[in-house]
């Protein structure tokens, strides 16, 4: 998919992470891998595939980060961006990475009942 009609676009790297601020009727449209939104007061987490596309609906920050490497078309008239660097993992691998440490700390572990 081309990005064309588009005022951006963001080539991603997995983890990298994207802060917008005031950000309302923006549109993002993933022509590649996947992406994870957050916005400000906002319960919902979305996520988006290739061929997706979402207008953040909501004023204040929006935090957009890359779970793969993901190309993104963006579409707004004014957006404060602030890239941030890829040298975390992204949110599911930190998730996955919690999981296994878990699991791993409880393998010898015995119980002991209390007397």
């Amino acid at each position: 998919m081309v990005c064309n009609g588009y005022t951006k676009v963001w080539e991603l790297a997995p983890g990298e992470m994207i802060r917008l601020d005031g950000a309302r009727g923006t549109m993002l449209r993933v022509t590649r891998g996947t992406l994870w939104l957050t916005l400000e007061r906002d319960p919902r987490d979305v996520v988006l595939a290739a061929g997706d596309s979402f207008t953040i609906d909501r004023g204040g920050l929006t935090l957009v980060e890359a779970q793969s490497n993901t190309t993104v078309c963006v579409l707004a008239h004014h957006v404060d961006e602030v890239r941030v660097r890829a040298g975390r993992p992204g949110v599911a691998a930190r998730v996955a990475a919690w999981f296994a440490s878990v699991s791993e700390a409880g393998i010898g572990r015995r119980s002991v009942p209390y007397v």
